[in-house]
């Protein structure tokens, strides 16, 4: 893994670009496109948001091919399985709530969220592509600007830091998850007609 990544980083951002494609594409890379995109800003601290930006285009890239295969392949086996019962309420659910667990995935890196799963979920579930690429491309967006950030300006201890507060990564991810719900939750009251 050392050698990959010592190849990538003398690749530079092109380098990245193809890694976040890889890694989105289902690579399973836990943190590499995170670790790269925090040596790259550190050597490079004049230029944070480009760095981002290479990283953005290939996870987006990579993670709508995933989006796409699971599209086409996943489909009739969902249906089978989330016609009725259970299933079809988990349907119903990840259809109104689905793309905010794609964002909280996509937005806190965190080992514990399993973004692939929602990723998988949403192209099998049938979700519309131009909403999961906008909500996947801002998550991403808020995600590799402030590890660029981070990188362009603590250097290398951008890692340890993160490394260390982990659990307060957890923290915002799950108060920004609930946020999020609640706010969703009441968009649909304001949305439903009163009854008289």
């Amino acid at each position: 893994m050392k050698a990959i990544l010592a190849s990538l980083v003398a690749m530079g951002p092109a380098g990245l670009f193809l890694f976040a494609i890889l890694d989105g594409a289902g690579l399973p890379v836990p943190g590499g496109v995170d670790v790269l995109v925090v040596i790259l800003a550190s050597r490079n601290p004049g230029y944070p948001y480009e760095i981002a930006a290479f990283a953005v285009a290939g996870s987006v890239i990579g993670n709508l091919i995933l989006f796409s295969i699971a599209r086409k392949g996943g489909q009739l086996y969902l249906d089978k399985r989330t016609a009725s019962g259970g299933g079809a309420r988990f349907r119903k659910w990840f259809h109104h709530y689905g793309l905010l667990t794609v964002f909280i995935s996509a937005l806190v890196p965190l080992p514990v969220m399993p973004m692939k799963v929602f990723v998988l979920c949403s192209g099998a579930l049938g979700s519309g592509i131009a909403a999961f690429v906008t909500v996947f491309f801002l998550a991403r967006v808020l995600r590799y600007c402030a590890l660029a950030y981070l990188g362009s300006q603590m250097g290398d201890q951008a890692m340890l830091y993160l490394k260390h507060n982990v659990w307060n990564l957890a923290a915002f991810a799950t108060g920004l998850f609930i946020v999020l719900y609640l706010a969703i939750k009441v968009a649909d009251r304001i949305r439903k007609p009163a009854i008289a």
